[in-house]
């Protein structure tokens, strides 16, 4: 079984066993679609575990610059994400 999940602000097709990366204290928001070989499924459940609280991305570099005046800087910063396992589908 397959399901289309929503986890903050994005959308991830996932299956029981698979892992994912997401922002740091999201969770599965809501289930928008669940499939499989017999059909389509209404009020399907996904359960989802934490597998590591606090990992750190890769680094995101930010530049500023103003023309003609001698402005440039650069920022940067590391976001924190979680990983999460989803452990079954249950239509």
């Amino acid at each position: 079984m397959q399901a289309i999940v929503q986890i903050g602000k994005s959308q991830h097709i996932v299956k029981a066993g698979d892992e994912l990366v997401v922002d740091y204290g999201n969770k599965v928001d809501k289930v928008l679609l669940a499939w499989d070989d017999k059909g389509l499924h209404e009020n399907a459940k996904v359960t989802a575990k934490v597998m590591t609280d606090k990992l750190k991305g890769a680094k995101v570099r930010v530049a500023k610059f103003k023309a003609k005046s001698r402005y440039r800087k650069v920022i940067g910063f590391r976001p924190t994400l979680s990983r999460l396992k989803i452990e079954s589908i249950k239509a």
